[in-house]
């Protein structure tokens, strides 16, 4: 496996800038995520890093070597797509044998047999080796392309958005083993999905891409607990973050159009106006909450249920444990903590850094 970096790609179509200035760097043994909305950029990068698109400025590097001139095979990564790719006509295990039997791989055919049964063995599919690809579930024919990937023991693997087109069950039993096959094999990762919650389970680290540019790297905790913009607090968590237009004035902060009034910060760096954010599992329904509003709608979910409070023009969201028995048009008090407040530039949407507000 390989150490890979990204060092200020910028890839044009057109006039289309698919990726702007764009650095991080994949470390040896890293499962690394790259979130973002369609469009933003995120298959463009893995094909920079495979090869198979040249990047118009900046260099891709394999452990501190540049790659720039280097063509895709002697970049050796193994590529995962979003669509299976595989070949409809071939049994299992030639599928998985194919990319073994490339000219210059110069292997045996019992070492061919030895590393196809112990891939089919890793995506538990050793049962399915001598069977047709056009006989398979879409899971099956995931766990063949994943298989057909491991096979090849590449300095890096790249996966575009692999479980995608997988129904909500199977996406989540996948997802499980993929993380499982990552940690086994150490493998040095890349991959890209819009999924917030794929970034968060599977990632060492996560990349959010908006429209070619890096907004923020990071650990899953670094991205939910400290985003650096509302952007990344709007694309990660369920459910979404609470963001209003706020001031501060006589020692405290309001929440405009609403009657929410809370204790400001002691701290120079607040502006007078902002965007005040705050999750909804830290909106605590108590009966000695300091806050008091109206039960709009209620979501039932089984583990939690997420509750919608009307406080002005605004809907607060909260999340209590289990299913909540409270009735539509019921007023309920509640409770904002106060040390996991977000606070944001209202103009550039750019977190405000002070404090326990600052990013790691």
């Amino acid at each position: 496996m390989s150490t890979v970096e990204l060092r200020n790609i910028t890839k044009r179509f057109g006039s289309v800038v698919a990726l702007h200035d764009v650095s991080f760097t994949v470390q040896d043994g890293e499962f690394f995520v790259l979130l973002g909305q369609t469009g933003a950029g995120k298959t463009t990068t893995l094909r920079v890093v495979a090869g198979l698109e040249r990047q118009d400025a900046g260099d891709v590097l394999f452990d501190g070597e540049p790659v720039n001139d280097a063509t895709p095979a002697e970049r050796d990564t193994a590529f995962v797509f979003q669509y299976y790719s595989l070949y409809p006509t071939m049994s299992v295990y030639d599928n998985l044998a194919f990319p073994l039997r490339a000219p210059g791989r110069n292997l045996s055919e019992d070492e061919i047999k030895q590393r196809v049964g112990e891939a089919a063995e890793r995506v538990r599919i050793s049962h399915l080796l001598q069977r047709s690809t056009r006989n398979l579930s879409g899971g099956e024919m995931q766990r063949v392309a994943l298989g057909r990937a491991l096979v090849r023991r590449p300095r890096i693997f790249l996966m575009d958005e692999p479980l995608s087109n997988l129904d909500a069950k199977l996406r989540e039993a996948l997802r499980i083993e993929l993380n499982r096959l990552q940690r086994e094999a150490h493998s040095t990762t890349l991959f890209v999905t819009h999924d917030q919650i794929e970034a968060m389970t599977l990632a060492d680290r996560v990349g959010v891409l908006r429209e070619g540019v890096l907004v923020q790297v990071g650990t899953p905790r670094d991205i939910y607990d400290f985003p650096a913009t509302t952007f990344v607090a709007k694309l990660v968590g369920v459910p979404r973050i609470n963001l209003y237009p706020a001031v501060r004035s006589d020692g405290l902060i309001r929440v405009s159009d609403s009657m929410i009034q809370l204790p400001a910060p002691d701290h120079a760096a607040l502006p007078d106006t902002f965007t005040l954010g705050f999750r909804p599992e830290d909106v605590q329904i108590s009966p000695d909450g300091d806050l008091s509003g109206q039960v709009t709608l209620l979501e039932p979910l089984g583990v939690e249920t997420i509750v919608h409070i009307r406080s002005g023009r605004h809907s607060i969201l909260s999340t209590v444990s289990g299913i909540a028995d409270f009735t539509i048009g019921s007023e309920v008090r509640y409770h904002i903590v106060r040390e996991r407040l977000h606070f944001f530039d209202p103009r550039s949407g750019n977190r405000l850094s002070f404090g326990r507000n600052s990013l790691l």
